[in-house]
């Protein structure tokens, strides 16, 4: 028996094929290990046209192949470089068609950068308990401000895009620079000296604090406290434009006003002289129609003027010919009016005519009914048909039995005297 047999008979008589040795060996480290955090240096980097990117991370005891697909290496906020030393969150596996241990990224940032995170979100947290990010706090920004003042580095590449930007914007406002490095341990210290040196100034209206993009790093000097405390506490109203759109430092939260970009700062802090000149020239055009309108109604004034002073009999005849048709109106008007008031006295004439004519004979009727009344009420009338009115020693009538008692004196008046009388009985 050979070696080769000797051998195949100690292992249970399996013989793997390559490709599925390789892939139990992927699934036994894809279960082994599971995700893991994996530091090192990115090397022979390379990025595909369908978007995934493919590394080898390597420090100084070895290195490994490691594939980015493109849903991964879209939601990086930094551009990754070969030399950057980075983080990457990865699944262990083999890659099967070439039988390679690789890692699988899932997530990458730069290194330590997991600590100043940490750092970051706390100092932030204190910052608002504070109130240094109150919206209510803020300035708003001049429109069309006196001078603008730049922090940033001589030698930034930010600086140059905010100058060229504020020169096409607004080359009529002037503009102090304050120089100041914008990286490095002794950054947040120049950065306050500089904001403080341009706040002092008092044609200053606004400061811009820019730089240009990196890694948390190198944007690390926009995170101080103290530097949050001086952008608050300054004169003027500050713009920041740190980093790229993605970039949000503390700076950018105590700031007046954030811009995504140091060229978006630029253009933020002024109005656009562009704009302004627009608005003028819209003015203008108003202004000039307005003037030629009144020129016009002028010359029109002129040409009658010139018109009647030309010819002063026709204008004279003119004014004569109105007054006679204005005379005819007011007597035809007067004539109407007095034959309207005419009409309406006639049926007034006719009442009273007839009024006067009818009072006499209808005064007469009524005399003559009431004299007639009063005869018929004559009491004199009564007593001559035989009635008598009988009265007591008072004068009071006595109309009733019950007027009168037994040996009373009563008198008794006729149509032609009076009797007295003597009650003897009542019945």
């Amino acid at each position: 028996m050979n070696d080769f047999s000797a051998v195949n008979e100690t292992i249970a008589g399996r013989v793997w094929s390559v490709g599925g040795l390789c892939q139990a060996i992927s699934d036994q480290l894809k279960s082994r290990f599971g995700m893991v955090l994996v530091r090192g240096e990115i090397s022979g980097m390379t990025r595909a046209a369908s978007g995934h990117c493919y590394l080898t991370l390597k420090d100084e005891q070895g290195q490994l192949r490691c594939a980015m697909f493109k849903r991964t290496a879209d939601m990086l906020n930094f551009e990754p470089r070969n030399g950057d030393q980075v983080e990457v969150q990865a699944r262990c596996g083999l890659y099967v068609p070439r039988g390679e241990l690789q890692l699988v990224i899932e997530a990458m940032r730069p290194a330590g950068a997991g600590q100043l995170h940490e750092a970051y979100l706390r100092l932030k947290a204190k910052l608002e308990s504070q109130g240094l990010f109150d919206e209510d706090r803020k300035r708003p920004i001049k429109l069309r401000p006196a001078c603008i003042g730049i922090v940033t580095s001589l030698s930034a590449a930010a600086l140059h895009d905010v100058v060229t930007a504020l020169k096409r914007r607004v080359p009529h406002i002037p503009v102090l620079i304050s120089p100041s490095p914008v990286q490095g341990a002794d950054a947040p210290e120049q950065l306050i000296a500089s904001l403080q040196a341009l706040q002092k100034l008092p044609e200053v209206d606004v400061i811009l604090l820019v730089r240009g993009g990196g890694s948390m790093e190198d944007l690390w000097a926009f995170n101080d406290e103290a530097l949050a405390h001086a952008i608050v506490s300054c004169r003027v109203p500050v713009i920041t434009g740190v980093g790229h759109e993605t970039d949000f430092t503390i700076a950018d939260f105590c700031a007046d006003l954030r811009a995504p970009t140091p060229t978006a700062a630029a253009e933020m802090c002024a109005l656009d002289q562009a704009t302004d000149l627009a608005g003028l020239d819209y003015f203008q055009e108003l202004m000039m129609s307005a003037m030629r309108q009144h020129m016009d109604h002028c010359w029109q004034r002129l040409d009658r003027s010139e018109r009647q002073i030309g010819r002063p009999s026709s204008w004279l005849h003119q004014q004569q010919h109105a007054c006679s048709v204005f005379a005819n109106r007011l007597g035809r008007a007067t004539l109407n009016t007095l034959n309207r008031r005419q009409l309406s006295l006639q049926p007034m004439a006719l009442r009273l005519n007839r009024a006067a004519v009818d009072m006499p004979a209808h005064h007469a009727r009524r005399l003559d009914k009431a004299q007639w009344l009063l005869q018929n009420l004559d009491p004199a009338l009564v007593l001559k048909r035989g009635y008598a009115w009988l009265q007591n020693r008072d004068g009071v009538a006595l109309s009733s039995v019950k007027d009168m008692h037994p040996g009373e004196q009563v008198t008794a008046r006729l149509a032609d005297g009076e009797v007295a009388l003597r009650v003897e009985d009542q019945t």
